[in-house]
């Protein structure tokens, strides 16, 4: 499977500002990447730091002014995709040092506040059946409405409101699982069926692996049901937006663009 992706974006600052990016397919064992190229504007600083689990990169610039970033890439996508309804969760004891973290409440993501409900609603489920019935009560009682949410908007918000856009829907998801004792993490991603199409964002939970006895691993859901995990080309993951964002800026700065094109070849 090889995904096809061009992305562009410009923002300016009135005087030099140090941003964080994070906007180009992560080299992983699940996704090969093809052709790639990166165009930027020269900048006072610009520097290549790890990002989050060591899945893709994060670009340091230290701009002025107008600042352009021009990206294309061909992915071929090779991740296993089980049926997720049928896989077990770990108990909280057997999860490996790299899930911990994701089991515990986050800037946008206030889990502890939600394990009442995901008993009361999802009741008698438990590991990939949960993850299902969590999706499909978003899917339920949600709308997509772009345009409903800003950057202050947590998952507790989202819920409250019944809408959002796909960034809103991850928290959702993300906060139940998370509330359920099943460690889950944001995922930046590319997705072809993305309408309208932009940079995407879906969750991955932590779950058996049916590979490995007693092992796990992660499993990509997409609570707007329109990325398909295997064609979703990953960009980076953590704890909830705050973690990803393909822009974070240390100071005043004017977005002024973007245009996102992704395609199966």
């Amino acid at each position: 499977m090889t995904v096809k992706i061009t992305a562009h974006f410009a923002f300016e600052t009135d005087t030099a500002t140090d941003l964080l990016l994070q906007f180009e397919a992560a080299q992983i064992p699940e996704q090969t990447l093809n052709n790639v190229e990166t165009t930027m504007t020269q900048s006072e600083h610009c520097a290549r730091v790890a990002a989050e689990d060591d899945i893709g990169e994060r670009v340091w610039i230290r701009s002025e002014g107008r600042f352009d970033v021009n990206y294309s890439v061909e992915v071929e996508v090779n991740r296993m995709v089980p049926d997720i309804a049928g896989l077990d969760q770990l108990a909280p004891h057997d999860m490996p040092g790299e899930a911990v973290h994701y089991m515990l409440d986050s800037r946008y993501c206030p889990a502890d506040r939600f394990q009442s409900f995901v008993e009361a609603e999802f009741g008698g489920t438990s590991g990939g059946a949960r993850v299902i019935a969590i999706r499909q009560w978003i899917a339920d009682n949600f709308t997509y409405v772009p345009g409903s949410s800003n950057a202050n908007t947590t998952g507790e918000d989202s819920f409250i409101e019944r809408r959002g856009i796909c960034r809103d829907y991850a928290h959702v998801l993300i906060m139940l699982a998370r509330a359920s004792t099943i460690p889950a993490r944001y995922v930046s991603c590319f997705a072809p069926r993305v309408t309208p199409q932009d940079f995407h964002a879906v969750a991955e939970v932590f779950l058996a692996d049916p590979t490995v006895d007693g092992g796990g691993a992660w499993h990509i859901v997409d609570a707007t049901d329109m990325a398909d995990p295997a064609q979703t080309v990953k960009i980076g993951v953590g704890r909830d937006a705050a973690d990803v964002s393909f822009l974070t800026s240390f100071g005043p700065s004017n977005f002024l663009e973007k245009t996102v094109s992704v395609e199966v070849c």
